[in-house]
């Protein structure tokens, strides 16, 4: 059959309905930022490019910092106001709020696949694990809030991979414990799902603002502003280190996610069919999540078991437009990858394989690109297929850091205690596991693991409602997350003295296995 697109996945079809479901958030076509509880300021545009084929979107409504600090001032005060509705009446609003968002479903997922790329079963599971989370927490929130009292202004800056699941997510449930929240739009996509999100939270009497504009020159507004009483913050090492060197102190509160480079170890193992169908479920979104596993550190022996089972998998990987058809009920491709956040990134990462092999590491798979699975003449600069090398040399950037994309370095050991240094070569990492069929020795790997969460036969994700989830070392600063931690960290209450996080001025880090 002729490639096209799906039925109704058009991105003018889509801009069409958002314009129907939020007319207020926009002007003669261009999106607004919504700032002092209503819709304007359309700010200096700046071009956004789609992932998946290079066609432009629209623009990004970039504030100045002016305007910025006006829309935390405003956001401050209405979070004193907020603080005063009784608990059971933020829980109708919120729980309305996720009602109509579920009536946009499909609506928000699209947009995804347009804007970062996300396959769209993927992009199904983001807003489905955004709604379904914050319905968990309207059922749990009287007994979390027992106590407690909400901050006041949470301010949010979170990366472009999960606008739903992670951010939206927060952002209501921080709305539910009392305060108001302003959350800046990923820098590189999530403008349109977080504006349809947010509007319709401002029509059901949430306190959001949305806010487009650099990190960088918004920053003394959103993280050091006296108005913001806690930050919370998903992004690279580079730019949290600098926030976290600004907070100085900790009358802010804060919870700086980062990254790090999450290994999974093999030692004495059998069970290769079993890790293959995880290698596979690694894939998903291209490894562009802060939980992929990207460096596998094998025992000597094990290599040509491994390499079968890991190979094997890497040969089915599919890659591709996400929106083409391939069958007659024009349904959308089942894929693992579809385009990277953009084409600079496939950039990096192609130079990041070619700098570890010039300088001695061994190639042992480098996909390609199908043709079938794209329109004629598509821009394809976006798409990176998987990649592997054995033995990256110590001198090169992708020995020490996250590739954030389908790039894997594999690295062969003959003794435990390398096997446990080369899992711990970022001095701390989200997650880790191991595999290995002796549970006495994976316990003693496991215990000596510079990571948050550790797995025996299993990966270890993020998690979901009442998990917790924090970092260990360089990958995160402040509140742990997850449950009655989340709540935790955006409420005031009798334990705060024992706040559960990795902090700067010390260091508490629980024992998640």
């Amino acid at each position: 059959m002729p490639l096209t697109l799906i039925a109704n996945a058009a991105w003018p079809v889509l801009t069409n309905r958002l314009h129907k479901l939020a007319p207020e958030s926009f002007a003669d076509g261009q999106v607004l930022n919504l700032v002092g509880g209503a819709w304007g300021h359309p700010g200096r545009g700046k071009p956004f490019l789609s992932a998946v084929d290079g066609s432009s979107l629209g623009s990004y409504p970039m504030l100045d910092l002016p305007s910025a600090a006006r829309a935390v001032a405003f956001a401050a005060a209405e979070g004193k106001e907020w603080a005063m509705v009784p608990l059971p009446e933020r829980q109708r609003r919120v729980a309305q709020c996720v009602a109509e968002l579920r009536r946009e479903r499909d609506l928000l997922a699209l947009l995804l696949v347009w804007e970062i790329g996300k396959p769209y079963q993927l992009a199904l599971i983001d807003v489905d694990r955004c709604l379904e989370g914050v319905e968990w927490y309207v059922e749990q929130m009287p007994d979390m809030m027992r106590g407690r009292t909400p901050l006041g202004l949470v301010s949010n800056i979170a990366s472009w991979n999960y606008p739903m699941s992670v951010l939206m997510h927060s952002v209501l449930v921080q709305v539910l414990c009392g305060n108001a929240a302003i959350s800046k739009t990923p820098t590189d996509g999530g403008l349109f799902c977080l504006t349809a999100a947010c509007a319709v939270a401002r029509r059901c009497g949430l306190p959001v603002s949305l806010v487009s504009g650099s990190g960088g020159r918004l920053s003394e507004a959103l993280v050091l502003g006296d108005d913001v009483d806690c930050l919370a913050f998903v992004g690279g090492k580079s730019n949290g280190r600098e926030i976290a060197a600004r907070l100085t102190s900790r009358t802010k509160r804060y919870m700086l996610e980062m990254e790090g480079v999450n290994a999974y170890g093999v030692w004495n193992f059998s069970d290769w069919s079993a890790l293959a169908s995880q290698i596979r479920k690694g894939f998903d979104y291209g490894k562009q999540r802060c939980t992929a596993y990207v460096r596998w550190v094998v025992q000597r022996t094990l290599l040509p078991k491994f390499l079968e089972a890991y190979l094997g998998v890497l040969g089915s990987i599919r890659v591709g437009h996400p929106l083409l058809a391939e069958t007659a009920d024009g349904e959308p491709p089942v894929l693992e990858i579809g385009p990277l956040i953009n084409a600079a990134k496939a950039e990096l990462l192609s130079g990041l394989v070619g700098e570890a092999v010039g300088l001695g590491g061994l190639p042992v798979y480098q996909g390609q690109l199908d043709p079938m699975r794209f329109l004629p003449d598509q821009d394809t600069s976006a798409y990176f297929a998987p990649a592997a090398l054995l033995n990256v040399p110590r001198n090169s950037r992708l020995y020490h850091e996250e590739p954030f994309g389908p790039v894997d370095t594999i690295v062969v050991v003959d003794r435990l205690d390398e096997l446990v240094a080369e899992m711990n070569v970022s001095n701390g990492s989200l997650v880790a596991s191991i595999a290995c069929d002796d549970p006495a020795t994976a316990a003693r790997v496991a215990g000596e693991l510079r990571a948050f969460k550790v797995g025996v036969n299993k990966m270890r994700s993020r998690g979901d409602r009442e998990e917790v989830f924090g970092g260990i070392g360089q990958s995160w600063k402040g509140h742990f997350v997850g449950g009655k931690y989340l709540v935790n960290a955006v409420t005031r209450g009798p334990t705060d003295e024992r706040d559960f996080g990795n902090f700067q001025d010390y260091t508490l880090v629980p024992e998640v296995r």
